[in-house]
């Protein structure tokens, strides 16, 4: 959702992301140790990122890692908050976790303009009372370290290590423009049924879910939401041809915001629906629509496929590709949808591919399969080359169950 509120630097969302784009800040390597499915995985990232595997394979919890990095640093969150949210140092820990037991993530985050190279690192794990502890967090700019932990003062006060430098307005200051970074990461996943509720916006605030996000529409600055809301329109005629019209306005019962939309039919003008009468497609798609257009930084997607129509799902490439050169936004994104992959235009580069192990699940770029390129020369998808890889070997099993 598009953020107002006011950063530890007095920066509203809005016009951090405006300037984060101007530096060319993207996410170029992840490691991660014992994090969730991962016992060890290493891996390049692209500009776009198409995240495949089997279910169950950790594509969302892949995906979790960027977003524990965003909840260090936002308002409200912090490490022990971001830790507690996902149940505890144990939860998170790789069930294949041997002899080193620590939950690690390391990142490089390059800048395009300034040609600056980040690398952050923190490895934690809990301490005998099951309180999360820093085991050590490092930061480098340019191969030159600018911060080491555990330090003096944290071996003289092991407290400290209850909280990252990366959340701490007075320590960060060096490198605040990567925690500004961290700050900048999305995530949407849109349920449907969430944003129809009367009561979605109770106690929601960024739910990445859409409990609030006509509420987030309605609150973005209203030259903005209008230019917006016109460019969803015109995609939407598209895709749901009996739409004609957009328009968001609150009732003046309560103050809910409501999404309007004109359907044609029959009579001769039309008649208009609200959210609660859209169909599951069609909120998804808005919501897709309105988080691309949402700022730069990293927006995280799942299955943006859902619910939308084959003919919609395979153009979805091409626009996230035209959307990145305009707003210079990075995106990962994952996907079971053969429609969506079958663009030719997306490198194997570009897609990673999760394959569940004994000792749990690996990484690997598509690019690294035998024979890919020649595949490819020969009239082959990426989706004809990857997603057999993904199938469970007995899905024909699950038409004998009886039930």
């Amino acid at each position: 959702m598009v953020s107002q509120r006011l950063t530890s630097n007095g920066h509203t969302g809005e016009t951090k992301r405006a300037r984060l784009a101007e530096t060319g800040f993207r996410f170029t390597n992840v490691s991660l140790s014992n994090w969730r499915n991962f016992a060890k995985a290493e891996v390049s990232l692209q500009q776009r990122v198409f995240i495949v595997g089997a279910n169950a394979s950790g594509k969302s919890n892949f995906l979790d890692a960027f977003r524990f990095l965003r909840d260090i640093v936002a308002i409200g969150g912090g490490f022990q908050e971001a830790v507690r949210r996902r149940r505890g140092v144990s939860s998170i820990r790789c069930y294949a976790a041997r002899r080193y037991p620590d939950v690690e993530i390391s990142v490089t985050v390059g800048s395009e303009e300034a040609g600056d190279s980040w690398k952050y690192e923190v490895a934690f794990t809990q301490d005998n009372n099951q309180r999360p502890e820093i085991k050590r967090e490092k930061v480098t700019k340019n191969e030159v370290e600018i911060v080491s932990r555990p330090d003096e003062d944290d071996k003289r006060d092991r407290e400290r290590l209850r909280q990252t430098y990366l959340e701490q307005v007075y320590a960060n200051q060096r490198f605040r423009e990567l925690a500004d970074f961290f700050n900048s990461i999305r995530y949407y996943h849109i349920v449907p049924h969430l944003v129809r509720e009367p009561e979605r916006s109770v106690g929601k605030h960024d739910d990445p879910f859409g409990g609030d996000f006509l509420e987030q529409i309605a609150k973005t600055p209203d030259r903005i939401q209008k230019s917006r809301l016109l460019r969803i329109e015109q995609a939407l005629r598209i895709a749901v041809p009996q739409l004609k019209q957009l328009k968001l306005e609150r009732d003046q019962a309560r103050g809910t915001p409501h999404l309007h939309a004109k359907y044609e039919h029959w009579r001769s003008k039309g008649a208009w629906q609200t959210e609660d009468q859209f169909s599951d497609g069609t909120l998804r798609l808005l919501g897709l629509l309105w988080a691309v257009m949402s700022g730069s930084g990293l927006l995280l997607l799942e299955e943006p496929e859902l619910s939308l129509n084959p003919e919609v799902i395979r153009y979805i490439p091409q626009m996230l590709a035209r959307v990145q050169r305009k707003f210079r936004t990075q995106i990962m994104l994952s996907t079971h949808s053969p429609e969506l992959l079958n663009d030719t235009g997306i490198a194997l580069d570009e897609i990673l591919l999760l394959s569940p192990e004994r000792e749990g699940t690996s990484v690997s770029l598509a690019s690294s399969i035998r024979d890919a390129n020649a595949l490819l020369e020969g009239g082959a998808t990426p989706a004809d080359i990857v997603l057999p890889r993904t199938k469970p070997r007995s899905a024909s099993q699950l038409g004998l169950f009886e039930g």
